[in-house]
């Protein structure tokens, strides 16, 4: 898997929604597994991703096309510092924990917390997701405790598992659909420079009531 270097170069063409999208989570919880499944319908065994890795998807929502540049950053302790790098302007992060490794849930946490020092309140749209959900009988993270989390926090969620293409498509298809939204709420809402203006203009054209 080819490693970025860079952010990719937006061509004449595409979709007039481009979002980016990071995959935080430790080790081995599947990350790379999932952008795989999802961008080509695929799984397989997956050396763990070195620094950073990108992928890309057009998403058709119907009246609008959304692409999605998703970067699947490395989970290992030694790469954590690294990956901030690559939070920078993301719209949206996948947060993945494992739900067979309580261990990997606890870390889902932190990984939340480095986001949050790197972008601003509400800014980024965030499902929590917990990943091999095809391994039940192995669970160490209840699905109640994975959800509770996520609504205190106020993220989406969801259970997915790569390897049996459980609810893959549907966890990236909600982040796009939430993306879009977000998007047409600002679109309608009215420039703040002529709001500004309503508020200090009375009527007739009188001088504004604070003035000097």
């Amino acid at each position: 898997m080819a490693q970025a270097a860079g952010a990719p170069l937006r061509g004449a063409g595409q979709p007039a929604h481009v979002f980016k999208l990071v995959l935080l989570g430790s080790g081995s919880v599947g990350k790379s597994s999932l952008a795989l499944r999802y961008v080509k319908d695929d799984f397989r065994s997956i050396l763990p991703t070195v620094g950073c890795a990108f992928f890309s998807k057009v998403v058709d929502l119907g009246a609008a096309s959304v692409k999605l540049e998703i970067w699947d950053t490395a989970g290992q302790e030694k790469y954590h510092s690294v990956c901030h790098l690559y939070f920078r302007g993301a719209n949206a992060a996948l947060l993945v924990y494992d739900i067979t490794s309580k261990e990997s849930f606890r870390k889902a946490q932190q990984w939340l917390k480095d986001l949050e020092k790197e972008s601003s309140p509400g800014e980024v749209v965030v499902m929590l997701v917990g990943n091999k959900a095809d391994l039940g009988e192995d669970r160490e993270v209840p699905l109640e405790e994975g959800k509770e989390f996520a609504e205190s926090q106020g993220l989406l969620f969801m259970e997915t598992s790569a390897r049996a293409n459980l609810q893959v498509t549907e966890a990236f298809g909600a982040v796009a659909r939430e993306l879009l939204q977000r998007e047409e709420r600002e679109q309608r809402r009215p420039p703040r420079g002529d709001a500004r203006l309503a508020l200090n203009q009375g009527p007739m054209g009188r001088a504004k009531c604070c003035a000097r």
